[in-house]
């Protein structure tokens, strides 16, 4: 379930790009100027593949009282069962929010409902947290992620990451923020429908990134603006042309008539423009260009500044009163008074340990060391609160300082100089002095530039009084003019190139999905083998932001919108088929999934077929599904899958329980075993109790057996297995359907053939209190006659059990 890293996008474009003959020299030149770099991969998870060790709640969703879900290590299918409101989704929800610090099934919700429903009702006294530990990295180093509420709010919490050593450590030194993005492991079941909904947008962005696409979108993009760019370019040009042609007809001057039939027509005249405006001499010119830049010139907008002004003075008397600066001290305190809580907790001593004071650190100095260390906490956040909203001040202030513009550069009139000032404003960090080095520059620039604007003006409007305005105006047109002339130029260079490079970037995009796609319909298939619905090509349209993920289904091999031909299981299906292969992404830090009911709306078959995709996915990771639908067990078990199952079960004040079932016979065996050798056991309990118990392990082997030779040989599907095992009553019927594949055959002929003496063991569970256990060695003889029956049973169908759920 792994791929290959992929070659890179930038070496494939321009390899395409250097043997497109049918491109012109102009066209090749624009897209290799377009052509952006590789953008940095990230490398998934900072320390390597992560597995789950176990998920612990206290006082959260339905967990009251601290409960532990310990998994077993390294890969696996592992199936957390229990009824609905027993807990068991709590725990998948505790480890999303532990790990992403969010629960996806409550996004998009009432933020009331969540806010009342998050803490479990029956601990009040409990604190809540969520903590996950994992075994990162090939040496599996053990890691815990811890996430505790101090306060009332769901956002009022704080994530602290261990090491082996009890060493804190940051979350992501551990897992990269964009793999929990793009490859998240967690698929809650309020996904199965969201992330199928619409035009799957979402997901389309998700495999983009992905895949490694930005840099497709990127380019397309480029080319895109590129086109839009020239587009803008012609059409101020345009705009200036009718402006001007209006203008020029309220002038009754030679000049004007002549411009007006330069400029009007298809073709524009510009030599003719130039000649009219040549009468000027360069130098004067060049000045008139310079004092129409200065009458346009504008400095800061005041009203921003002001804004930016108050914020910074805001952040600024937040942070003092916060602290400023004060949260690792605040922090520092804190652990060193928890470490001191945590030595008089564990040497029980009341002394201490620095000054030797003796019955200082009692119960009351403890209290109040906890009490502090949670106002230590408190104020650590405000201090870091504040300097976040500082650093966002700060930088709003330095966003509004904007440099010297560059035909002012070299100038050495007072303006530049008192721009200067206000250029330097960016250097200062502090949020006081910046608010008033911002205010007082910003006051002095904008009357700076006030000045030079009325002065340009004034000297403007010396110059002819009936022409210059209007040759001002032809002066502009003709710059426009002359950039929309390259600009026309470029503009069908640059759709040429969207035309050549679309169908380029849908190869180089398909190509990379295709591998993603091929898997989605081998999950597909495997779930849906027997629907008349199929998933053919999974696609990527369009680009991030206005894209979506395009599914090829058909009905009886005609073609059919997915959503309106689809049942409830088979939307879960297909999300399914789509979750899986982006969850197992070879780049993925996660070596595990945790699929909460996913087996719900699912008819038998598919339920068949999500137990063999589960096996597949589990060879090589970790696989932990929660299911209050026993179809799973029964399909694991139908079809002989090796599985860790674990049963979740909720008493009363929310006390939630974890237990492992294991192998039925085994477990039989065990519970007789251990009858067998209490020596104290009354004779007529042994007599009556024991042949029982025997007999449960038997009927277990029996089932067991019974289900593979139906599936095998009889070619029944899941729900015609259970249907037959169900109707049995007798043990004698068990063998017959086990041994026999029915259960109305006389037994004993086979049952001696597989194991001599089984048919009288048998008949011994039946007889009960007539066949008399007197002593400890008839007692165990029993127990060990019927496990060499269970034994010939399991094994009757021709492969030994593997143990279906451990």
């Amino acid at each position: 379930m792994t791929d290959q890293p992929p070659a890179s996008l930038r070496a494939l474009l321009l390899d395409r790009l250097h043997h497109a003959d049918d491109l012109t020299p102009q066209v090749r030149e624009l897209l290799r100027e377009l052509v952006p770099d590789e953008p940095a991969r990230s490398s998934g998870g900072r320390a390597g593949p992560a597995q789950l060790r176990s998920i612990t709640a206290a006082g959260w969703r339905g967990v009251g009282p601290r409960t532990a879900l310990e998994l077993p290590p390294g890969p696996g299918l592992v199936v957390v069962a229990g009824p609905n409101g027993s807990g068991k989704s709590s725990f998948a929800e505790a480890a999303e929010t532990a790990l992403t610090g969010r629960n996806s099934r409550w996004d998009g919700r009432r933020a009331t409902d969540w806010q009342k429903g998050w803490r479990n009702l029956h601990s009040p006294d409990v604190t809540p947290e969520v903590c996950i530990e994992l075994a990162v990295g090939e040496r599996g180093e053990a890691v815990t992620v811890r996430r505790t509420w101090h306060g009332l709010k769901v956002d009022e919490a704080r994530t602290k990451v261990e090491g082996p050593d009890g060493s804190e450590r940051k979350l992501e030194e551990v897992v990269d923020a964009e793999a929990l993005d793009l490859a998240r492991p967690f698929l809650p079941y309020s996904e199965l429908g969201s992330m199928i909904n619409g035009t799957l947008g979402g997901l389309h962005d998700a495999f983009f990134k992905l895949l490694g696409l930005e840099l497709l979108a990127e380019f397309d993009g480029r080319v895109r603006d590129a086109v839009s760019e020239c587009e803008q370019v012609i059409k101020h040009a345009d705009a200036l042309t009718t402006r001007l042609l209006d203008a020029l007809g309220t002038l009754d001057d030679p000049r004007s008539r002549e411009a007006t039939q330069a400029v009007s027509g298809a073709k524009r005249d510009l030599g003719r423009v130039r000649a009219l405006l040549g009468s000027r001499t360069p130098a004067a010119e060049a000045e008139l260009a310079r004092l129409r830049q200065l009458a346009s010139l504008a400095g800061p907008d005041l009203a921003e500044v002001g804004g930016a002004v108050g914020r910074l003075r805001e952040a600024a008397a937040a942070a003092e009163e916060a602290r400023y600066g004060g949260a690792e001290e605040a922090r520092r305190l804190a652990r060193l008074l928890e470490a001191a809580i945590e030595h008089q907790r564990r040497s029980g001593s009341s002394d201490c340990p620095v000054c030797g004071a003796e019955n200082q650190l009692d119960r009351a100095w403890a209290e109040r060391a906890r009490t502090e260390v949670e106002r230590l906490q408190a104020e650590a956040a405000d201090a870091e609160a504040a300097r976040q909203e500082v650093a966002v001040a700060v930088r709003a202030g330095h966003d509004l300082v904007q440099p010297v513009p560059v035909w002012l550069r070299g100038d050495a009139s007072p303006l530049v100089g008192v721009w200067q000032e206000w250029v330097q404003c960016r250097d200062v960090t502090h949020p006081r002095e910046l608010a008033d080095r911002v205010e007082r520059a910003a006051a002095a620039l904008d009357d700076a530039c006030r000045q030079v604007r009325e002065e340009a003006v004034q000297r403007l409007s010396a110059h002819d009084v009936a022409w210059r305005p209007f040759a001002v105006r032809l002066a502009e047109w003709l710059g426009a003019e002359e950039a929309a002339e390259v600009a026309r130029e470029r503009r069908k260079h640059a759709r040429r190139a969207r035309a050549w490079l679309r169908p380029i970037i849908d190869e180089l995009r398909d190509e990379r999905l295709r591998p993603f796609a091929q898997r989605s319909q081998e999950v597909w298939q495997k779930l849906c083998e027997h629907s008349s619905v199929t998933l053919g090509s999974v696609t990527l349209a369009g680009t991030p932001g206005r894209g979506k993920v395009e599914l090829d289904v058909s009905v009886d091999d005609m073609s059919a919108p997915a959503y309106s031909v689809m049942s409830q299981g088979e939307l879960h299906s297909l999300a399914l088929s789509l979750f899986l292969p982006r969850a197992t992404h070879a780049e993925s830090p996660f070596g595990f999934l945790v699929i909460d009911d996913p087996v719900q709306s699912m008819d038998p078959e598919k339920v068949e077929g999500l137990a063999r995709v589960l096996d597949a996915y589990a060879q090589d990771r970790q696989v932990i599904v929660f299911t209050h639908d026993t179809r799973l067990q029964q399909a694991i078990a139908h079809l002989g899958i090796k599985a860790t199952v674990l049963r979740v079960s909720r008493q009363t004040d929310s006390v939630v329980g974890v237990e492992t079932l294991t192998d039925p016979v085994e477990q039989a065996l065990a519970e007789a075993r251990a009858v067998s050798l209490d020596r104290s056991l009354p004779q007529d309990v042994a007599d009556h109790v024991l042949p029982a118990m025997c007999r449960v392990a038997v009927e277990a082997a029996c089932l067991e057996t019974a289900r593979r030779r139906l599936r095998d040989e009889k070619g029944l599907g899941l729900r015609a297995v259970e249907e037959r095992v169900e109707s049995l009553e007798r043990t004698k019927t068990y063998v017959s359907l086990a041994l026999l594949g029915d259960e109305q055959q006389p037994t004993r002929a086979a049952v001696e053939r597989i194991c001599p003496g089984g048919w009288a063991l048998i008949e011994a569970f039946n007889s009960g209190a007539h066949t008399p256990l007197p002593t400890v060695d008839d007692r165990r003889n029993l127990v060990r006659r019927t496990k060499a029956l269970a034994a010939a049973i399991r094994s009757s169908a021709g492969t030994h059990s593997t143990g279906g759920a451990r």
